[in-house]
């Protein structure tokens, strides 16, 4: 991969101090030099005049990197170029005439992919890094983009590539230094990875939920004081506000950041008897609550809402017409700030069950995963080492599906379709 060479903005377009030009491919020094003159050593930047025809276009701070040594593993150089768009363009237009073309959507991440300075899961990290938008999220990013699943993934691949290798001696070879039975000593390599595995699979759905952000659902009777309470937190008026029953058909979400977490707040339609467009929302409203991570119920549960679930909040409702202690009021802001604490306290410590891994297709293979190594355990326990030597040779595909090695195209075409021109 990587023939051309591709050339992209790596700085948002618009009016800036700085415009980053980011060219990667085998000409991209030689058609920078053609610009700029000779160019600074490698990894070292040098302010260039950079010219056409003798014109003077901009001075750039001019940064090179050797093929092997760059983000996409090709020879890379980034053009600093003041931050007017008119330069850009130019410089651009420049550069296509030298035969270099635009960057696609993530093409300088994939070529660092197939050039092999990112695995899939450190490539997957980096787009969740470029999407986050809390520190939380930022955090789980970091451990994929940084290679900490890729640790995990090595050690368990070494582990198993053991246990294989005592199979593989035991049924090919007649030595006195191989043990008669050699199941012992593969349980002692495997078992430690069965436990980590466990504990991965449990930290999945937390970090689904860091990722994509959790789902808090506000639930009561008509009137409780719901849509006065989200348009406090909103801070802003989100949801219509009336004394008359029933005014809330449809969900109405406020998107927050609490203690580093993404989290949805739903208003929904008060839940009582009705029919008609109001019995719709109702139905509605039963789904949030039903799907919702946390429901903060205002008010005691109306008697069709579902029952509370451990974790959930129960909180009284109008504090300001009441003298219930701890209760909240959206009309006063009286105990907001002391529910919202509440909210991210219990987000929080369901998060920090969060594992390595995040997305759902990591989740679908450590469960093949599990499967194998099931199988594994199965046919040692039955004294079948060809079985076993089979389970493992699958396992062991299956690590490398996930680390992406085989059998990733579609995974990688809907991956890089949602990256940023210019990463």
């Amino acid at each position: 991969m990587g023939g051309d060479t591709i050339f992209a903005l790596a700085t948002a377009r618009g009016k800036a101090g700085v415009a980053v030009l980011r060219l990667s491919g085998p000409d991209a020094a030689a058609m920078a030099e053609a610009l700029c003159g000779p160019l600074p050593p490698p990894r070292r930047a040098g302010l260039r005049d950079l010219r056409h025809d003798g014109e003077l276009i901009d001075r750039p701070l001019v940064l090179r990197f050797e093929a092997g040594a760059s983000f996409t593993g090709e020879a890379v150089v980034e053009l600093h170029l003041h931050g007017a768009p008119v330069i850009a363009d130019r410089v651009m237009d420049l550069l296509e005439g030298q035969g270099a073309r635009p960057a696609g959507p993530g093409e300088f991440t994939r070529r660092a992919f197939a050039n092999g300075t990112l695995d899939l899961l450190e490539v997957e990290g980096l787009g969740d890094l470029l999407d986050a938008e809390t520190e939380a999220q930022r955090r789980q990013a970091m451990r994929l983009a940084g290679g900490d699943a890729e640790t995990v993934l090595s050690r368990w691949k070494d582990a198993l590539t053991e246990a294989l290798a005592w199979c593989e001696a035991s049924l090919e070879f007649d030595d006195g230094d191989i043990p008669e039975d050699v199941r012992p000593k593969v349980r002692e390599i495997v078992d430690p990875v069965l436990a980590e595995l466990a504990v991965e699979r449990r930290g999945i759905g937390a970090a689904e939920r860091i990722r994509d952000g959790f789902t808090v659902a506000l639930i009561g009777a008509p009137n409780v004081g719901k849509s006065t309470l989200i348009n406090k937190i909103a801070g802003r008026e989100i949801a219509l506000v009336s004394p008359e029953a029933g005014t809330t058909r449809d969900r109405l979400e406020v998107p927050l950041d609490l203690r580093g977490l993404a989290v949805r707040l739903v208003d929904t339609a008060g839940i009582r008897e009705a029919d008609g467009v109001e019995r719709l929302g109702i139905d509605r409203a039963l789904e949030v609550a039903t799907e919702a991570d946390l429901r903060v119920y205002l008010g005691p549960p109306p008697p069709d809402a579902p029952e509370p679930r451990s974790g959930d909040i129960l909180v009284a409702a109008k504090a300001d017409l009441s003298t219930v202690p701890d209760g909240v009021s959206g009309l006063t802001g009286e105990g907001v700030d002391r529910l919202l604490d509440r909210i991210a306290g219990t987000l929080s410590r369901r998060a920090a069950s969060s594992g390595t891994f995040a997305r759902r297709r990591h989740a679908d293979l450590l469960a093949a995963f599990s499967e194998a190594m099931a199988s594994v355990i199965a046919a040692l326990e039955a004294d079948a080492l060809e079985i076993a030597a089979e389970g493992l040779w699958s396992a062991l595909h299956v690590l490398d599906r996930l680390l992406g090695r085989t059998d990733v195209e579609d995974v990688l075409d809907r991956l890089f379709a949602s990256f940023c021109i210019g990463k």
